[in-house]
């Protein structure tokens, strides 16, 4: 049973299609779903409103732009006042991909990316002023 009743099967075909490839015209789901194209159209801007869909994005290969070395970093934080000025480091770093805030192990997880194991050490050298930190390194990505 869906959670939200104005959100129908068919709603969720096309949500499905999107995530899958977001660059699909209505008029392609709209041959997949048996709809018009304009009536995609009107139920993904439902999607919309209704906060179904926040946005697009798109597959990229970051290792052909450089960015080879793919790490997961477990941050645990120095005090509990260090959160706001910690947040804002991770939201300024073009190397942190991802962030969550989690449970159990840590304080954060951060996926990271960069160019080099240099660049990876600059960045490990500037997060030791909110803490420290676990490192994992991606050694090939199965999904």
């Amino acid at each position: 049973m869906l959670s939200n009743p104005t959100i129908d099967e068919v709603d969720l075909r096309i949500l499905k299609l999107l995530l899958e490839d977001a660059s699909q015209s209505y008029k392609t789901i709209g041959q997949l779903v048996h709809l018009t194209g304009q009536a995609v159209g009107a139920r993904v801007r439902k999607m919309q409103d209704f906060g179904v869909i926040e946005g697009t994005t798109l597959r990229w290969n970051p290792e052909k732009i450089g960015q080879t070395v793919h790490a997961f970093v477990t941050v645990f934080l120095s005090s509990n006042t260090a959160h706001p000025s910690f947040q804002a480091f991770a939201a300024q770093s073009e190397q942190v991909a991802e962030m969550h805030r989690v449970s159990g192990e840590g304080c954060y997880w951060l996926r990271v990316r960069v160019a080099s194991p240099l660049e990876l050490n600059d960045f490990l050298d500037r997060l030791l002023k909110y803490g420290n930190y676990k490192l994992s390194m991606s050694i090939g990505q199965i999904k």
